[in-house]
């Protein structure tokens, strides 16, 4: 595994009871967890951590399951690389840091763990940032070909082992590029130690499971939460901010229902958010732009009425 790092921050090794959490950590203030998404790792928030790291004590770290993290132990249920239960690891992560309420911001599949962690641990999270998502049972429910054609990770990682697993161990290098060059992001904002990095993360068969397990519970366990928090009414009763590609699939494809914003305002009273230039990884083609939206949202401290929201 490459050691690459964060500029300017630390990183360590986190015990839990689902193993151990890789996290970099940096800066002073108040708390805010970085996840990432497939198939990268925490790395992706090089540019944009240092920039937090000023304002916030800003901890970013590898996935359970994903890059230098322990793989949770799997059943054939799912269950555990669920987003709750992902949620639940990465909030006894924090803990231990002596972190007792966070804000927390996901991009991709991260920002799928941090609504649910906003969700199940309504006294923990403080404030959560979506990044180029809506909710998971809102992407299965408006399901069609733009989504198998353009994201295939959501097909093709949630077919049973051992077909997804082999296919991805057979050329991590063809899986890095084409994530990076067709969902709409400039080849300019990875720079090569960052693809060796997110090609070394997919080369262990153990990890290549763990996501594999994680885009079947997308498709099977997260996506009866979500059903079920809808059904029962939960709500995320703190601020949100939503940020997309403005040319991308979230950005576009849900434009006859509102946009994205009136799809997380049905979860949530209080959201706000804008499109972003780039692609679906903008925040390594945008790392200021990204960072001051995050810094402006993170340091409000009193929420927007809803006629001011964006």
């Amino acid at each position: 595994m490459c050691d690459n790092k964060i500029n300017g921050f630390a990183s360590k090794m986190i015990p839990t009871k689902s193993g151990s959490i890789f996290a970099h950590t940096g800066g002073s203030g108040p708390p805010v967890l970085l996840l990432h998404g497939f198939p990268e790792t925490s790395l992706m928030w090089h540019a944009v951590a240092p920039r937090l790291a000023a304002d916030f004590q800003v901890v970013a770290v590898d996935l359970p399951g994903y890059g230098r993290s322990d793989c949770p132990v799997h059943g054939n249920d799912h269950v555990a690389m669920s987003k709750r239960a992902l949620a639940q690891t990465l909030v006894e992560v924090m803990r231990q840091l002596g972190h007792d309420t966070f804000a927390i911001v996901g991009h991709d599949r991260g920002g799928r763990v941090a609504y649910r962690a906003a969700l199940d641990h309504a006294g923990v999270i403080t404030r959560v940032a979506v990044l180029d998502v809506v909710p998971t049972a809102d992407v299965w429910d408006r399901a069609d070909d733009r989504l198998m054609l353009s994201f295939w990770p959501f097909s093709l990682l949630a077919q049973p082992a051992p077909l997804p697993e082999r296919l991805i161990a057979g050329d991590p290098q063809a899986v890095i590029d084409n994530a990076l060059s067709s969902w709409g992001s400039s080849p300019k904002a990875f720079p090569d130690w960052l693809r060796t990095a997110y090609v070394e993360a997919l080369s262990s068969p153990e990890h290549v499971h763990a996501i594999c397990e994680e885009y079947r519970a997308a498709a099977t366990v997260d996506r009866e939460n979500d059903r079920a928090s809808r059904s029962s009414g939960d709500r995320i009763e703190c601020p949100l901010l939503a940020l997309w590609s403005a040319d991308g699939a979230v950005g576009t494809w849900y434009e006859d229902e509102g946009g994205p914003l009136e799809i997380w305002r049905r979860w949530a009273p209080d959201v706000r958010g804008a499109p972003m230039s780039g692609g679906h990884f903008f925040p390594e083609e945008q790392p200021i732009e990204t960072a001051n939206y995050l810094r402006d949202f993170l340091a409000t401290n009193r929420q927007q009425p809803a006629a001011a929201r964006a």
